[in-house]
């Protein structure tokens, strides 16, 4: 979905708002704001991207490579995680 915000700019937190371009929202644990404006569309968006390319790299490498072993390894929980690593 971060696509659907993508290019309304940078968000940023003020306390207990996070100004997301069009709106700002308030309310927030003031940590809780700055963990929102840090995970903003484009950061998202920049490490799907930059994950895409270290796969790309690494497609034929016998797997689990050390390197996607541990690109993988936040994800070892989710139930489409493959059984294989």
């Amino acid at each position: 979905m971060a696509w659907r915000c993508d290019g309304c700019g940078e968000w940023s937190a003020h306390g207990h708002t996070v100004d997301f371009c069009q709106v700002d929202l308030s309310g927030f644990h003031p940590t809780i704001a700055l963990h929102v404006a840090l995970h903003d569309p484009a950061r998202v968006l920049r490490e799907i991207e930059t994950k895409r390319r270290i796969l790309a790299r690494h497609a034929r490498d016998p797997w689990p490579c050390h390197d996607l072993r541990d690109l993988s390894s936040p994800y070892t929980d989710h139930p489409d995680f493959p059984a294989r690593a």
